[in-house]
């Protein structure tokens, strides 16, 4: 019988191809993310005017935060979505609501020009892209891991991740070129809309990979497909799984949104280090997340998730004060690039396996459903909300160094989960069978 429906059941032509047409999204949602992050200060400016410089900023960091908080929204409406009509459809409707937010971004009026609807814009066009972006990574995750060989679905999961570091690489070489190239003036007054013109060019070429992207061997071999209604029964009904894996998500979406989006801002504004070295360390830490990623996905393969959860949440755990401390006492290009390293192997290796680890707790038979909704709690609740809360503790404890608070209740978080789930040696689904 198993033969028969294997050979009665399509399968994926080209793995490498379907793993580069799957992440192409992931492009454009990091792409994004990262140039709203880095150019916080001036997006603050344009869209936040204030007299307090301070209080501009945690305004644009405060918009970028409530596009977030609609990546649940969308994990819930959209996984359901996917969960019903497939991988391939779902993902090409994800791009397209992601696209649309990009393009208002880039061609919005400044607060000078159209007054108070500049803001409230840009926030329904985050808005747009959180609500995209919730299921933007539990799709193309599940998709990845549907389609990944035997023994090595980590290693798979782990290029959804390791997909949007190319973003990261790329936005901060334009970043870089655009410093390098313009006046610090001309930059602040208009130069900071390129790179989301960039992002708006490349958006017809990722159309055409999503739309040639094969379905799932896994979701076509299911004899029914939940209704959305299904779907969200199914997600309440789990909420401790849930809850639990948005629990070990954490510590990658605040170290991650710590490495990349808020790094430059922090090398700048906090540091007083130069534009060129804070986004020279920005697109080092997105080659290392690259290659970590992958590393730690297959290290978890062969090891099991449980020992690598525990190991890299706990040296997060204990070494986020002592570097940053010892960043922040004496400042320089050279000590940040080692701090951002050591966070960028925590991140990659933990991002790795945690992809992983969450594809195989959620249900199956909901799997992007639950699994969006778990991430997207993460990243909406605590990742995206890094920047403002590093900005915060450090406006409110004086402290340079405070925001490794934020990243070690994170790690805290993780190491109570990852102890649960795989309490006894099986996985929290495994101890309690799911119902369909």
């Amino acid at each position: 019988m198993p033969q028969s429906s294997s050979s009665q059941t399509p399968q994926i032509k080209s793995r490498l191809g379907a793993i580069l047409r799957a992440t192409s999204g992931n492009f454009l949602e990091q792409f994004d993310f990262f140039l709203f992050g880095f150019y916080a200060p001036l997006i603050a400016k344009a869209f936040f005017p204030s007299e307090n410089e301070t209080a501009a900023l945690l305004n644009a960091f405060g918009v970028f935060w409530l596009g977030a908080l609609m990546r649940p929204v969308g994990a819930v409406v959209l996984g359901a979505y996917i969960d019903k009509i497939g991988r391939r459809k779902g993902l090409i409707v994800t791009l397209s609501i992601m696209a649309v937010g990009t393009v208002v971004i880039a061609i919005c009026p400044t607060y000078a020009t159209i007054g108070i609807a500049a803001p409230i814009i840009v926030l329904i066009a985050r808005l747009l892209q959180g609500f995209s972006a919730g299921v933007e990574l539990g799709g193309v995750s599940v998709y990845l891991a549907e389609i990944a060989t035997p023994g090595n679905r980590g290693f798979y999961t782990s290029f959804q991740s390791a997909s949007q570091q190319v973003a990261i690489f790329v936005a901060s070489i334009l970043g870089f070129v655009l410093s390098e190239s313009m006046p610090a003036e001309t930059v602040a007054a208009w130069g900071w809309r390129i790179p989301f013109f960039v992002g708006c060019l490349i958006i017809p070429v990722i159309f055409f990979l999503r739309r040639t992207l094969e379905e799932t061997p896994a979701f076509l071999a299911m004899k029914k497909h939940p209704t959305a209604s299904e779907a969200f029964a199914s997600a309440l009904a789990n909420w401790r799984i849930i809850i639990l894996g948005m629990m070990i998500a954490v510590l990658t979406t605040t170290t991650f949104y710590f490495v990349t989006v808020y790094t430059p801002t922090f090398g700048k504004t906090v540091l007083k280090l130069s534009t060129q070295d804070a986004l020279l360390v920005t697109l080092l830490v997105a080659v290392t997340n690259f290659i970590w990623n992958p590393v730690g996905g297959a290290v978890s393969d062969r090891l099991g998730r449980k020992p690598v959860l525990l190991a890299i949440a706990g040296l997060s755990f204990v070494t986020a004060y002592p570097a940053l401390h010892w960043l922040v006492t004496n400042p320089s290009f050279g000590k940040m690039l080692a701090v951002e390293m050591m966070f960028s192997f925590y991140f990659g290796v933990y991002s790795g396996t945690m992809l992983g680890c969450l594809v195989e707790i959620v249900p199956a038979h909901v799997r992007t459903t639950s699994f969006s909704l778990a991430f997207a709690l993460a990243a909406g609740l605590f990742g995206t909300f890094t920047p403002f809360a590093s900005t915060w503790l450090i406006q409110h404890t004086g402290d340079k160094a405070s925001p490794c608070y934020w990243l070690m209740f994170g790690a805290a978080l993780g190491i109570a989960a990852a102890l649960i789930v795989y309490r006894g040696g099986q996985t929290i689904e495994q101890r309690e069978p799911v119902a369909a």
